[in-house]
């Protein structure tokens, strides 16, 4: 596989490539990023620091390869050292590409910061290769999945020529992301689930947990993996057989399948409509009194009706006439009716300034639909998060398609992300999370998770430290653009606050697996490291599928192979369903399973 950028997602991608999912991978960098470490990923740290090695003694447009001697070699097109490589390289021209053996690749991805020499290189690269898997990374949504149409377009039209390449067995794909689309899921399924080992599509959210077995895990539905002990080694998808053998053992288990509503969320969440609720238009003290006065009516309705014996419509009709005072008086009734109608006047003074109140609150709420809301009272279980810039709003939309209450906080009052929060109608407190009130006025005290994605480092960090003497069992979850630097605030953190769960990530970190994920297929939607081997999750049709075709959701199981987990759209199917075409569903798989099931 090749990857080509320009900044620390280049280096994150082919770290993740190498060290979780095993590929080969040749890296395409600028000469000018020879300084800047790159990131390691599992067990792919003594390969990257030697890869980093490699970067800073290779010569500009050469594969870097030390040798023995420490002097850089220069092998032929493609070839690596160890399964690894690197081409410095100012722009990915065609002879660029060429050299980093683009023609022999299984995919390729292009990361660089801009759209342009993205779109350029990959429109080169399929003509070099029509059967490359492309990644791109572009920003501009609309465009790309205009060159994603062009580009598979453009494949299958070389195919049916016969002028594709050599026969890979791959099917031609590309990929549009974006560091900021990617990274925003799991930075909510973070903040909401509170693990980062989770994957997540079309309103489906597994978890994955360690913890021992024990007896009642017998069934061994939702056990992944089987962790090492003493002499044993890790195990893959077990059997009944085997999960019931392991009580004790630590395994890792799928701890829930489903949208994290409900027990998942503290405070349920009003259903995003179009519809403006009474409780938005009307205060609470307002509705109260109209009840008041409802209530009040009807029983000066009941009690004439006792006293004068008349028709109860007829005593309900001459009750509100007497209340707007048009009736005649009642000079020559009993006292009872005299009595009823005074008071029947007086409710009626008392209406007219709750009517008066009514439409002034009306009239308000709707010349401030268009206006930011403000936290309410009394709202709990929360979550606040800080900074509505490219991040923070694709933060905020995911969460409130969880249906997760949202407060945000944003210094900038243009910010993009304000348009979306007063389309969601999701409160918004305006000021610097640095200075003192803000936190509060977002309900820090009463909030569930602190999710801090500003742009600035230092903001991030210090809105988390004073939350956490506010509430030293906050749940936080902050972006960091360095990884070692949140690292360190993670343990850091951790250390000083041992009973409070605590998550830093890079943005380089949480788009990374998403970008590898499209590199080894469309169909992969993440993966989990288990010790040092991969568990992949693959969305699969049923269609052509003997294993999956007529077998019930329960039976759809291949022992350390993979195992079919939910379908897709239906996370609450019951497990004797039979599956059947048109169903789509998702598997845990190992690469050679998954291999197996296309």
């Amino acid at each position: 596989m090749v990857v080509c950028g320009d900044d620390g997602l280049a280096h994150r991608l082919a770290a993740e490539l190498r060290g979780v999912h095993g590929e080969q991978v040749t890296l395409v960098v600028p000469p000018d990023r020879r300084t800047a470490r790159p990131p390691v990923v599992g067990r792919a740290r003594a390969a990257s620091a030697a890869l980093f090695d490699r970067m800073v003694s290779a010569a500009v447009g050469t594969v870097g390869r030390t040798g023995g001697t420490g002097q850089p070699t220069v092998p032929a097109a493609g070839q690596r050292a160890d399964g690894e490589g690197v081409l410095e390289a100012t722009e990915p021209t065609e002879a660029v590409l060429a050299e980093a053996g683009v023609a022999r690749a299984a995919a390729l991805a292009l990361v660089y910061d801009d759209d342009e020499t993205n779109i350029r290189a990959a429109l080169t690269a399929r003509r070099l290769n029509p059967r490359l898997r492309l990644v791109l990374r572009l920003y501009n949504r609309r465009l790309g999945q205009h060159i994603e149409e062009l580009l598979d377009q453009a494949a299958a039209l070389a195919a049916g020529d016969g002028t594709d390449g050599p026969d890979t067995g791959l099917e031609a794909s590309t990929t549009v992301l974006s560091d900021a689309d990617t990274a925003a899921p799991a930075l909510a399924a973070t903040a909401v689930a509170g693990t980062s080992r989770v994957v997540q599509t079309e309103g489906l959210l597994l978890r994955a947990v360690e913890r021992p077995l024990s007896g009642e895990d017998g069934a061994g539905l939702l056990t992944l993996a089987l962790l090492s002990g003493g002499e044993q080694p890790p195990l893959l998808l077990p059997g009944d057989d085997e999960v019931r053998r392991a009580a004790g053992r630590s395994a890792v288990v799928l701890e829930h399948v489903s949208s994290p509503t409900g027990a998942e969320a503290a405070a349920p969440a009003r259903r995003l409509t179009g519809v403006m609720p009474l409780a938005s238009i009307f205060s609470r003290r307002l509705r109260w009194s109209l009840a008041g006065l409802v209530g009040c009516v009807v029983a000066l309705a009941v009690t004439l009706w006792l006293v004068t014996g008349i028709d109860l419509l007829r005593a309900c009709y001459i009750t509100l006439l007497d209340l707007f005072a048009i009736d005649d008086p009642a000079f020559k009734e009993p006292l009872g009716r005299q009595i009823l109608q005074l008071l029947s006047a007086l409710v009626g003074l008392l209406l007219l300034p709750v009517l008066l109140a009514a439409a002034l609150e009306a009239l308000g709420t709707f010349r401030t639909a268009s206006t930011l809301r403000r936290p309410p009272r009394g709202l709990s279980g929360h979550v606040v998060l800080l900074g509505l810039g490219k991040i923070g709003t694709r933060v905020l939309t995911r969460l409130r398609e969880l249906n997760v209450p949202v407060v945000c906080v944003e210094s900038d009052p243009e910010a993009r992300g304000l348009a979306t929060a007063r389309r969601l109608r999701v409160p918004v407190v305006l000021g610097d999370v640095t200075q003192e009130g803000v936190l509060e006025a977002a309900q820090i005290h009463r909030a569930r998770t602190l999710l801090a994605v500003t742009s600035a480092d230092t903001t991030n960090l210090e809105a988390v430290l004073y939350a956490r003497t506010v509430r030293p069992d906050l749940r936080v979850v902050l972006r960091l653009y360095d990884d070692d630097f949140a690292t360190a605030v993670y343990r850091t953190l951790r250390a000083a606050h041992p009973n409070a769960l605590t998550r830093s990530r890079s943005v380089t970190h949480l788009a990374a697996p998403a970008f590898a994920g499209a590199m080894l297929g469309r169909q992969v939607l993440g993966a989990i490291a288990v010790e040092r081997r991969v568990l992949l999750f693959a969305a699969v049709d049923v269609d052509g599928h003997p294993q999956l075709e007529g077998h019930t959701l329960r039976d759809a199981f291949h022992t350390g192979s993979w195992r079919a987990l939910a379908r897709l759209g239906h996370p609450d199917t019951s497990l004797d369903h039979v599956l059947e075409k048109g169903d789509r569903v998702v598997v845990a798989a190992t690469r050679r399973g998954l291999a197996e099931l296309r």
